[in-house]
């Protein structure tokens, strides 16, 4: 196939609108939870339940879209990623909740290694780090977005989001397989069940990069693990923090997110862009990833609104800069025959991050608003550490 002919402008503008959808339901989950009268830590339990399917199934879904085409997976797994939404519009029980995350979490971790591997598979070598970042700087500003058009159909009806999130996920996935072109690279193997299991173990294929995994390949995708532990505990905290402390409805929410990713696409077109042409790049990384942790700390010792959500922009802005950054450099170390393994492991490693990050931030909230914030800064502490240490590895 010929590079950089994959339709991707086109590809592009649907994910954006993919990747909006999946942000639907996230401003009005506390409010859901609230008027259940489910128990507080359900907010982050329900997404590890999701993201731990989600860290399950990223290798298989990695080795899939080498063998059948992007546009296909991402087909199969965003209409089951809106069947396991449906499911969970109807969910009134805590039980219910978590098997309809885990459904999802089947097919979530399809959609965004397919995301990775077409952006891939149809970039030059000159061109593959600017359609890294602007795939990763899409789904960055299409989620601040999503939130905010989630929250405004929330005021309506706080299961309207779920349905709308359903409709779009759907629709979007057959757009992408109709208007995009195909990235299939080989044929599709007869795997017998026991060698389907083997591909489907996330330890067993991520072992696999043992084989050609550099030192700084490997600081890189515990940065990326760490980053992700941090992020959801402190993002997933501070949903439900403007909901259960400061008393937002799920509007204020979304308007706040959708301030923050204007600023995401403005740091992201800017500083991003200008540290992508740098000839070193992994010792900004590693600078960018310490202005994160920085920023956490200023939020576990802020207390008013204003301050907090200030603090909150530093934060935001530089992690969203942080992930197209680590992402290309995944792709650059990771480069050759392997390199759709290399992007269903990273997936895979930010799943596994999000498990624990989310289930913690529902336990630690329970045990004080701040504590999870004081996690995150702990996790950002140390995947700076790794970042440092990445940056000296490629030296």
């Amino acid at each position: 196939m010929k590079k950089d002919n994959g339709r991707l402008p086109f590809f592009f503008a649907v994910m954006f609108v993919f990747n909006m959808a999946a942000n639907f339901v996230h401003p009005v989950t506390p409010a859901i939870i609230v008027e259940l009268e489910l128990n507080d830590y359900m907010f982050g339990l329900a997404l590890a339940a999701m993201m731990a399917f989600n860290f399950l199934f990223s290798p298989l879904w990695g080795k899939v879209a080498g063998f059948l085409s992007s546009k296909k997976v991402i087909l199969v797994s965003g209409i089951g990623y809106a069947v396991g939404q449906l499911f969970f519009g109807i969910a009134r029980t805590e039980i219910q909740f978590l098997l309809a995350r885990m459904f999802a979490g089947i097919f979530v971790g399809g959609c965004y290694v397919a995301f990775l591997t077409y952006t891939v598979n149809c970039s030059s070598e000159e061109t593959r780090g600017r359609n890294l970042a602007i795939n990763a700087t899409l789904s960055s500003v299409s989620g601040a977005f999503g939130y905010f058009v989630g929250g405004m159909v929330g005021e309506l009806n706080i299961f309207y989001p779920v349905w709308l999130q359903a409709a779009t996920l759907a629709s979007t996935s057959i757009l992408i397989f109709l208007g995009c072109r195909s990235d299939q690279q080989g044929k599709m193997p007869r795997w017998t069940g026991r060698q389907l299991i083997r591909e489907c173990n996330p330890f067993s294929a991520i072992a696999q990069c043992r084989h050609f995994i550099t030192p700084a390949l490997l600081y890189l995708l515990l940065a990326f693990g760490l980053s992700n532990l941090g992020y959801i505990a402190f993002e997933q905290c501070f949903n439900f923090c403007l909901r259960d402390q400061f008393n937002l409805t799920s509007g204020y929410n979304g308007i706040i997110k959708a301030a923050l990713g204007v600023i995401a696409m403005i740091a992201n077109s800017t500083l991003c862009m200008w540290i992508l042409r740098r000839r070193h790049v992994s010792p900004w990384i590693a600078a960018v990833m310490g202005i994160c942790t920085a920023a956490m700390l200023g939020v576990v010792f802020t207390n008013g609104l204003i301050p907090f959500v200030v603090v909150n922009v530093l934060f935001f802005a530089f992690y969203f800069i942080s992930t197209p950054l680590m992402q290309n450099r995944a792709a650059v170390l990771g480069a050759g025959p392997q390199s759709n393994l290399v992007m269903g492991s990273v997936n895979a490693v930010k799943s596994f991050g999000s498990i624990f990050g989310s289930a913690l931030a529902g336990f630690l909230y329970e045990w004080s608003p701040k504590t999870p914030f004081v996690f995150g800064f702990a996790a950002f502490a140390l995947a700076a550490v790794m970042t440092v240490l990445m940056a000296k590895a490629e030296k």
